[in-house]
């Protein structure tokens, strides 16, 4: 049972997204918070596996919020109205699995969720693009003698326009299985964490443009 907390000012957003959570049969909220500071002690005494942070919040934000949770096993997706470069790159450096727009709908909240329990993170679609190009400058370092196949090569290619496993096993003719066997793979590879470090080393290093 994965265990989630959220935190956001506003109570009707809270009682949206534990709605959502509520709903699936393997999550669990484990709390509420309205602003930064009751976020912080919530995850410090039910240690939750996920928690959703808003970042403008009174008495703290959760970017601060973020950054104090950052040593503990809790992982933190961003959940907010506001998609401004700055908050985006301050949440990723902090350590964030995530950053969606509160209008990416239930199901990428649900799957946000999910991937920052398995270790992966993701990122509203609208925004994926756009942040991973300023990331990093292009640099001129051919990719060629980084291992990959050629397969694993165009999976990459599709991480970093903002894929989904399931759209990147639709568009190559492949299960999610083998889509997750090649990430894993690549991931090994590239020495990344994470979707977003594989999509800002294809963007560093311009294998898409």
């Amino acid at each position: 049972m994965i265990r989630v907390m959220i935190a956001d000012d506003q109570a009707m957003v809270r009682s949206g997204f534990a709605m959502i959570l509520g709903a699936q049969p393997d999550m669990e909220l484990v709390g509420e918070a309205s602003n930064g500071v009751e976020a912080v002690e919530l995850a410090r005494r039910t240690r939750p596996d996920v928690a959703l942070l808003d970042i403008r919040m009174p008495t703290m934000d959760g970017l601060e919020a973020l950054r104090l949770l950052a040593p503990s096993p809790t992982r933190v997706v961003i959940v907010t109205t506001f998609d401004l470069d700055e908050y985006v790159h301050g949440a990723l450096r902090n350590g964030a699995c995530g950053f969606l727009l509160k209008d990416s709908g239930p199901a990428l909240l649900v799957e946000a969720v999910r991937a920052a329990v398995s270790g992966d993170a993701l990122i509203s679609p609208s925004i994926t693009v756009r942040l991973l190009k300023n990331l990093s400058q292009p640099s001129s370092v051919d990719y060629q003698d980084s291992g990959l196949s050629p397969r694993e090569l165009e999976v990459v290619r599709l991480v970093a326009r903002g894929a989904t496993n399931a759209e990147i096993a639709e568009q190559l003719s492949i299960s999610v299985g083998t889509v997750k066997t090649h990430l894993g793979s690549v991931q090994l590879k590239l020495n990344a964490r994470n979707r977003v470090e594989i999509a800002a080393w294809a963007w560093e290093r311009r294998v898409v443009t």
